[in-house]
């Protein structure tokens, strides 16, 4: 029998979008001899559709007119299963409910990649694919990444972190800034991917705009210093917390500073259809010391680990070509494309990437399953509220 698997994507997000395309990516490359693949489409309201039509990139030029010719789902529990379930239920002719084995959530940015998702798969008892709820957070959470990989010896530029009420006194944050870093400077919004938010600023004017558009998207920004003499180079990771491996690395072109949105997924779909992360202009493998390239490889895979993950992440490293460093970027959890071009040269067909992620899922929900979640006590036997009225003030003081 097969497995039967929901590839989930969309969702609330800025990174919406992109989410579509890393889903149907995925959904058209899986083994449709051993899995029956379900693709099941989140819109902004995190509302989920399933029908004939949900898995053709092509359809998502017109969503509402997809929407309509298509079946509103919820997923719930039903005894030991997990189950689709049309969301209006007919008296005749309705929808069969549909069984679901595992979840493949290919999603990105806040709200369904940063543990939100995984953490509602989790309380449904459904195993899933990728980072389970905390390290999914950590992941998306650029701020406290850094404290535990700066913990663990993994290099990582200094950075500070800003909040609304930082923001309510731009004048105070824009000095502190200065005072501490200097130009230029990077800002982040804390939690988001995708390039979005990211600005590289030179000046006080250029910082005030940056931080405008960071507190944007998020309520809480990162700022550090930005490295001038810059390149950017990407590595895979495939595994969990105990065993992984990594790909082959990449050094992706950028038209700025850094690598934009628009690198990513707009100036190399033009004319052809955007191939999400698929086709931004790299250079794989990239041009570095045989030397570079394993450490590379190497920090990848213990940043990976420490970080708790699972499935396939795509790590992000800078190298300081001024003083030859290394550093830490950030990860992406869920990466665009899930980074199958990442893992093709080195003999891992994409087929085959997206059949080992399910093989990872599976493994650790039989290891949950082996975990002992309750505790024998008769606390209740002897509780009491008094006849089922609360007690008075003087009564709850110790």
């Amino acid at each position: 029998m097969k497995t039967r698997v929901a590839m989930i994507f969309g969702g609330k997000s800025v990174e919406h979008e992109v989410s579509v395309i890393s889903g149907i990516q995925a959904y058209l490359s899986m083994n449709t001899d051993k899995y029956d693949v379900i693709p099941v489409y989140m819109n902004k309201k995190n509302e989920m559709y399933i029908g004939e039509d949900i898995g053709k990139i092509e359809e998502y030029k017109d969503i509402p007119a997809l929407l309509n010719k298509s079946k509103r789902v919820i997923m719930l529990r039903e005894g030991d299963k997990v189950v689709l379930k049309e969301q209006k239920t007919k008296l005749f002719g309705g929808m069969k409910p549909i069984e679901i084995d595992v979840a493949f959530p290919v999603v990105h940015g806040t709200n369904v990649e940063d543990g939100a998702f995984q953490g509602y798969l989790k309380t449904l008892g459904l195993p899933f694919v990728g980072c389970d709820v905390t390290a999914s957070a950590v992941g998306m959470d650029k701020y406290i990444q850094k404290l535990i990989l700066k913990e663990n010896n993994i290099p990582v530029l200094d950075a500070k972190l800003y909040t609304g009420s930082d923001y309510a006194n731009m004048d105070k944050m824009v000095g502190g800034i200065e005072a501490t870093f200097g130009y230029p400077v990077i800002v982040k919004p804390v939690n988001l991917g995708s390039s979005v938010g990211i600005t590289v600023a030179k000046d006080r004017d250029s910082l005030v705009a940056a931080l405008d558009n960071g507190f944007k998207y998020s309520t809480k920004v990162l700022v550090e210093h930005a490295i001038s003499k810059l390149r950017e180079i990407n590595c895979s990771v495939l595994g969990d917390e105990n065993e992984a491996e990594a790909s082959e690395i990449e050094e992706p072109m950028h038209t700025e500073d850094i690598l934009s949105y628009e690198d990513k997924y707009v100036s190399n779909a033009k004319g052809s259809g955007s191939k999400g992360m698929a086709s931004v202009a790299r250079k794989i493998p990239a041009e570095v010391s045989p030397e570079m390239r394993e450490k590379i490889r190497d920090l990848a895979v213990r940043a990976f680990k420490v970080l708790g993950c699972n499935g396939v992440s795509r790590i992000d490293f800078m190298i300081d070509e001024e003083t030859g460093n290394l550093f830490f970027n950030e990860i992406n959890t869920i990466p665009g494309s899930l980074a199958f071009y990442l893992w093709e040269p080195i003999g891992v067909p994409y087929k085959e990437l997206l059949d080992r992620m399910i093989k990872l899922a599976l493994k650790r929900a039989r290891t949950e399953e082996s975990i002992t979640y309750t505790f024998d006590t008769n606390i209740l036997n002897g509780a009491s509220f008094g006849g089922g009225k609360l007690p008075g003030k003087n009564k709850l003081k110790a």
